[in-house]
């Protein structure tokens, strides 16, 4: 049982998810405090200045009445997904595309050659219907 652990931590996938996960967490750290320091207070300037942000007040608050504000905190959603679309930009270009590249540079020098895709229904069909023609005609 513990051998059997053993051979599943040592695989190469399962060291480069947690490599993967580090990584990532690291970067959308990062990510994070560059929406935060610039993107947040260029979408906060287009708020009110008592809003606290950019958004839709829903109930104002009052001191007097004990009565919390409530806010949709518009621009925390669109922070949100900048940071999104910025980590999955960054990984595409950083991470994915150098790595087929380099699948694909380890394929040529192995001198793997793709394989043609199979048929299709359609292009068997056509064939077929093709080869009747010409077995009919001749």
């Amino acid at each position: 049982m513990i051998q059997g652990f053993k051979d599943f931590i040592m695989r190469g996938n399962v060291v480069e998810l947690a490599i993967a996960v580090v990584i990532g967490s690291a970067f959308a750290a990062v990510v994070n405090a560059f929406v935060s320091s610039i993107v947040t207070p260029i979408l906060n300037a287009f708020g009110p200045p008592d809003a606290g942000g950019w958004g839709i007040d829903l109930r104002a608050g009052d001191t007097v009445d004990g009565v919390d504000p409530t806010l949709i905190n518009i621009g925390a959603i669109l922070n949100a997904l900048i940071v999104f679309l910025v980590t999955a930009l960054v990984v595409y270009f950083v991470f994915v595309v150098p790595m087929n590249k380099f699948t694909e540079l380890q394929k040529k020098r192995r001198g793997i050659v793709e394989d043609e895709p199979a048929p299709t229904d359609i292009d068997l069909l056509t064939e077929i219907r093709d080869l009747l023609k010409a077995q009919k005609q001749g």
